[in-house]
């Protein structure tokens, strides 16, 4: 080993987190809030093959650190942040909200324990919508990024590109092989037409 009086290079960059999960699911809204984190089960069993063995691996270990707890089955609303003043009755009780008419003929906004609500213009509330994401039992969604290769339509032969090289001669049939002597001319032969 030799000996440098040079320091020893520290690495670039941030230093690596002691929460990455926390620090991942503060960062992102996709089925993420304050208490859970939802995986939609139709696009986890879309992804491909390797990362759901990895991911099968990942959460069997979680499942069993955690199988000494009574664990409950979620019922998942899909829901989003809307403003008090573009909800209608319904979605405002859904919310703990109600819209009356004050005495000077004034629309104003009480949560459920009749407190006024001051700026209902800012004020947003969580409120069930129809799902976006496809379930399961309408089969695979494809996961951006990962569309397998086009393929031309059946019927239209794929052209060669600009940097195909063309075949060779056809190989030597076998023997006792008897070359049909009605056959179509091959690419090079329909260009000497």
């Amino acid at each position: 080993m030799k000996f440098t009086p040079e320091p020893i290079p520290r690495p670039a960059g941030r230093p690596a987190s002691s929460t990455p999960l926390s620090d991942y699911l503060n960062s992102t809204n996709q089925g993420v809030d304050a208490g859970y984190a939802v995986l939609p089960r139709s696009l986890a069993e879309s992804m491909p093959l390797p990362w759901q063995q990895q991911f099968a691996t990942l959460i069997a270990q979680f499942h069993q650190a955690y199988a000494h707890l009574q664990w409950p089955v979620y019922r998942v609303v899909p829901s989003r942040y809307e403003r008090l003043v573009d909800l209608d009755e319904e979605q405002l009780a859904e919310a703990g909200y109600l819209m009356e008419i004050d005495s000077d003929g004034e629309i104003v906004y009480r949560s459920r324990s009749g407190t006024l609500v001051e700026n209902p213009e800012q004020t947003t509330a969580l409120v069930s919508v129809l799902d976006p994401i496809p379930h399961n039992r309408h089969g695979r969604v494809e996961p951006a990024g990962m569309a397998p290769p086009q393929t031309p339509p059946p019927g239209f032969p794929q052209q060669p590109g600009p940097n195909t090289q063309q075949p060779g001669p056809p190989p030597t049939p076998p023997r006792g092989f008897q070359q049909d002597p009605y056959r179509y001319p091959t690419t090079p032969e329909q260009q000497n037409w």
